[in-house]
């Protein structure tokens, strides 16, 4: 921009929840009261749709003490949305919210679905003139974005997989005699890397030690050798636990059909308990962490939501400087000891893009996870993220949302 902009600042949360993702909202509000050219702090409720039907909330009324605890807060304190602009007509009306608004810094924290939808509203208010400054701030438990070393949110969801499986294992090691077989499911779509993050269960000292078998959607997965893999571990131990992810392929890359053994219910987890029960006749646990993957901020990383609160700041340092059609990324150092640290990119290079879980980190048996992937992820499971306890549980803040009076007549989804 050729002048410096003073206006609004509107931030808005996209894609599914992680136990950090408040926390770079918090570091979005708290740097952006730093600055004269700032004039109000808006939050959009659920994401792009808010938006669409201006229900936009005053984040400066908020107390201290409520920003604070965002730090510590799981899910979407602003509410979240997939929603994806696909209308001339939305994006339209995007704009006119903004300009009856005033609002000249945009803020989305999301995956590739919000990266998109930035680019869009970007392109739609240059086409009219309107001056406008976006950034990207990337989260997701999937971490499965390109560019970007990892993602917020990534380091908390694999620090909760890895100690359930242990605390698992403690569990079958009891019970186990010789024959029973674990399965246990996680998150993270046609990217392995939260199932890889389950490895970390192991005792560094004890490499038979759960998990046992790890299945990514990059490894190469044969039913016959499941069994004799499953087969020998239990000849050895009183017990076998099996991660797998999403979705698991053949040999040539294909989807396996997970339908194709009766008891399967379009489930990997319950594909490998029906291949288990019908082959070989034993007991099988099944276990599908689903959503806790990203809720569990009791046991979250300090380390994740510090990196969570230092894209939010970085964030709006970015725009206030000038920079637009943004996203904010972390970068390893190359010393020894683990630092990180923030850069830039354009947000055209987190569209449309995945960063599959490299197939170099998996060993030749295709259910092992090599050392490799160790030293990259335990850095981000270190620290422990203390909330506030009341009565003996948790006790997380909700934003008081004092919401914006609208300028526009009454939006229709088919307007």
């Amino acid at each position: 921009m050729a002048k410096e902009l003073i206006g609004n600042l509107l931030v808005a949360q996209s894609g599914g929840p992680t136990a950090v993702v408040n926390s770079t909202l918090a570091g979005v509000i708290n740097e952006a009261l730093n600055y004269e050219c700032i004039e109000e702090i808006y939050g959009s409720i659920n994401g792009i749709s808010g938006i669409l039907f201006e229900d936009l909330v005053d984040l400066a009324a908020e107390s201290q003490q409520t920003i604070r605890g965002l730090r510590y807060t799981p899910g979407c304190a602003l509410g979240s949305t997939r929603r994806v602009l696909k209308r001339s007509e939305e994006l339209d009306r995007v704009i006119n919210v903004f300009e009856a608004h005033n609002i000249r810094f945009f803020v989305y924290i999301g995956g590739s679905e919000a990266a998109e939808t930035l680019q869009k509203i970007s392109e739609r208010a240059n086409a009219r003139n309107y001056d406008l400054l976006t950034v990207l701030v990337p989260k997701t438990i999937d971490n499965n974005l390109p560019v970007t070393d990892h993602c917020p949110g990534y380091g908390s969801a694999i620090k909760y997989v890895a100690t359930t499986v242990r605390e698992l294992a403690l569990d079958h090691e009891a019970m186990g005699e010789y024959d029973l077989v674990s399965i246990v499911e996680v998150m993270g779509r046609n990217s392995g890397w939260i199932a890889a993050g389950a490895t970390l269960a192991k005792h560094v000292n004890d490499l038979d030690s759960a998990p046992h078998l790890v299945y990514l959607p990059e490894s190469s997965f044969s039913p016959d050798k499941f069994i004799s893999d499953v087969k020998n571990i239990l000849s050895k131990s009183p017990f076998c636990t099996v991660v797998v992810g999403e979705v698991l392929t053949d040999d040539s890359g294909n989807y396996i059909d997970l339908n194709s053994v009766p008891g399967a219910e379009k489930s990997s987890g319950q594909y490998l308990s029906a291949l288990v029960k019908e082959n070989l006749g034993i007991k099988t646990r099944y276990t599908k962490l689903g959503i806790a993957q990203r809720s569990a901020a009791h046991i979250s990383s300090q380390v994740d939501n510090d990196h969570a609160y230092l894209t939010g700041e970085k964030a709006v340092k970015a725009i206030v400087d000038g920079e637009s059609e943004i996203a904010i990324t972390l970068t390893r150092g190359e010393t020894d000891h683990y630092s990180c640290e923030t850069s830039i990119v354009p947000c055209s290079e987190i569209t449309g893009n995945i960063k599959y879980f490299p197939k170099a980190w998996i060993n030749e048996d295709n259910s092992s996870i090599s050392f490799h992937f160790y030293k990259y992820a335990i850095p981000l499971i270190q620290g422990e993220v203390k909330p506030k306890f009341e009565n003996g549980l948790p006790s997380y803040v909700r934003l008081s949302c004092e919401y914006v009076d609208k300028q526009l007549s009454e939006y229709s989804e088919r307007a």
